[in-house]
């Protein structure tokens, strides 16, 4: 009999251990049919990585590190550098699908290198308008009093000045070249981040686990780090994945007017500037590197969408 009930107890404690397991799996796999199941998010995901496949698989630099030899091409047809003058702004063809620019250059390689610059600041950026803007939010929105005020209403006064003004601004301070203007990205996304940080944050402080948390004497920055910041971590990853296609337009609109890498490096907005001179004699060397933020935008725009429905409470409901 004593055994008997032995087992009944080990039982009942097995299956409380398992059970949420099984519903955090269970809960994954649903969330996970929630996504698949959203075409639009699935396209931006497909677009998504063709242009990250681009970017990595330009040149065969992952072999050419390891034998100490320059990148060569690889994905794309040419090297983005080599000019063909005597047949400068030539129409697309089956040599050259998107045609030369007006150095001679073959557009497809420099579009597909051009993916290299765009991913990186828009990704690098985002990184750290999120890293600061998570820290400004979640310290004011828990800790309250002087130290909300101050760091809000510096966010706020970041926040008047359109993402492009405030953008100029810290590259006349900081001068140009690539890590500038990722710096500078950064700096202009982090308000946003910093006031979704916070809102999250006075929502989640005011649980019961929290206060339990504060009752046994943990402290400020436990609290912090083990039950607010993972339950605001969704909505940040979903504001990143969208914000990253900002960012990739705020870059192309600093390297259209010359804020961005230095030439000859290809950057899809410096290669949009050089073709408005030759608009109507060749209008694709505009029109292709155009096409390519745009598809890149729409990409990572849908897949923000996407993320947002699965990870969205409200939108659960």
């Amino acid at each position: 009999m004593k055994d008997k009930f032995d087992e009944a107890i080990e039982t009942q404690i097995v299956d409380a251990t398992e059970a949420p397991v099984v519903r955090l799996r269970s809960q994954r796999k649903r969330l996970f049919r929630t996504f698949i199941r959203n075409r639009p998010a699935i396209l931006g995901v497909i677009l998504m990585l063709l242009v990250v496949f681009m970017a990595l698989f330009a040149d065969d630099w992952f072999i050419a590190v390891f034998q100490g030899r320059d990148p060569q091409p690889l994905l794309a047809p040419y090297d983005p550098l080599e000019q063909d003058t005597a047949n400068r702004l030539a129409p697309p063809s089956r040599e050259h699908w998107m045609g030369l620019d007006s150095y001679g250059r073959d557009m497809l390689s420099r579009i597909i290198y051009g993916s290299r610059v765009s991913l990186l600041v828009g990704i690098v950026s985002v990184i750290i308008g999120g890293v600061i803007g998570a820290l400004m939010g979640l310290m004011g929105g828990y800790l309250g009093g002087k130290t909300e005020n101050v760091l809000m209403r510096a966010a706020d006064i970041l926040m008047a000045f359109p993402s492009l003004i405030m953008g100029l601004m810290v590259l006349a301070v900081l001068g140009g070249g690539l890590f500038n203007m990722i710096l500078a990205i950064g700096i202009v996304l982090a308000p946003t981040f910093a006031r979704v940080a916070h809102s999250s944050t006075l929502s989640v402080k005011q649980n019961e686990y929290v206060e339990a948390a504060r009752s046994i004497g943990a402290s400020n920055f436990r609290i912090a780090r083990l039950h607010v910041l993972p339950n605001i971590v969704s909505e940040l990853v979903v504001l990143a994945s969208i914000w990253i296609a900002s960012a990739i337009r705020v870059e192309a609109n600093l390297s259209f007017i010359g804020l961005g890498v230095s030439p000859p490096t290809p950057a899809w907005g410096s290669m949009i500037r050089d073709g408005t001179k030759y608009l109507f004699q060749a209008p694709w060397v505009s029109l292709f590197p155009g096409l390519a933020i745009l598809i890149t935008v729409l990409a990572f725009n849908l897949l923000g969408d996407g993320l947002r429905d699965v990870l969205d409470p409200k939108l659960q409901n």
